[in-house]
């Protein structure tokens, strides 16, 4: 596989276990919406590389990228202490399944996620494509605790100082928020599956898109649940309702 090697601009940790850094965008590098790279570092004299999902909008000049902190992880042990100037590996060619060309077109988009599972949203309302297919998109992003709300600001403001999508977000974006381990949090507090399940986030395949990016278990849970609903996975090969990133899910 081939890399090169680029240097990090910017990090920032949002709690003890969940980190965001951002990182240059070499001139020939081109993504899709949507998709992921691998990413790395050189350990040992050897290349430790991960899938991420790219977070920044498929215009910008930076690359950014959210991860979350293992203490003993092979990779993730090394990359969160990585400071601006430093160097990480970056995969030439990017790729995966949640693109907006894998949807039949349809009113609502549903962007549903658990931890880092956020990132590809993050680029995806960015684009101003989406919002030209779609009436309105949501947000759906399910944590343990406050602090795993990554963006929250961001998302809160319905992107006001974007330079592209600020009217259109405004107006079509919906930021929905579960926290399923914090006592002291007010808000909707089940997992998306038990809320799809009972029928409190209600899902039409005749005029509703899901896109879903996250845990094993949540991805296999929710897709399951889709295709009980009617639901058809799709591909770009083979546009469908619904969507997963198949490379995080094994």
């Amino acid at each position: 596989m081939a890399f090169t090697t680029v240097k990090v601009l910017t990090t920032h940790q949002w709690n003890k276990g969940l980190f965001s850094f951002t990182v240059e965008r070499p001139p020939s590098f081109r993504f899709v919406t949507g998709q992921f790279v691998m990413l790395g570092l050189m350990i040992n004299g050897k290349p430790l590389v991960r899938a991420y999902s790219v977070a920044s909008p498929m215009w910008d000049e930076t690359l950014e990228f959210l991860s979350i902190i293992v203490p003993d992880g092979p990779l993730t042990s090394h990359l969160y202490k990585i400071q601006p100037g430093d160097e990480i590996l970056l995969g030439a060619k990017p790729t995966g399944t949640l693109t907006l060309d894998a949807l039949l077109p349809g009113k609502r988009l549903h962007l549903i996620g658990t931890g880092t599972g956020l990132a590809p949203w993050m680029s995806i309302i960015r684009d101003p494509d989406a919002y030209e297919r779609f009436e309105h998109i949501t947000v759906q992003h399910t944590v343990r605790d406050i602090q795993d709300l990554a963006y929250r600001d961001l998302l809160e403001s319905k992107l006001k100082d974007d330079p592209l999508v600020a009217e259109e977000a405004a107006q079509q974006l919906t930021y929905d928020q579960s926290v399923t381990k914090c006592p002291t949090w007010t808000g909707e507090n089940r997992r998306i599956t038990t809320r799809i399940a009972c029928g409190d986030y209600p899902l039409n395949p005749e005029t509703d898109r899901v896109m879903l990016c996250g845990s094993m278990a949540m991805i296999k849970e929710t897709g399951a649940l889709l295709e009980s609903l009617g639901f058809v996975e799709g591909a770009q090969s083979n546009p469908g309702t619904y969507v997963l990133e198949r490379a995080f899910v094994g």
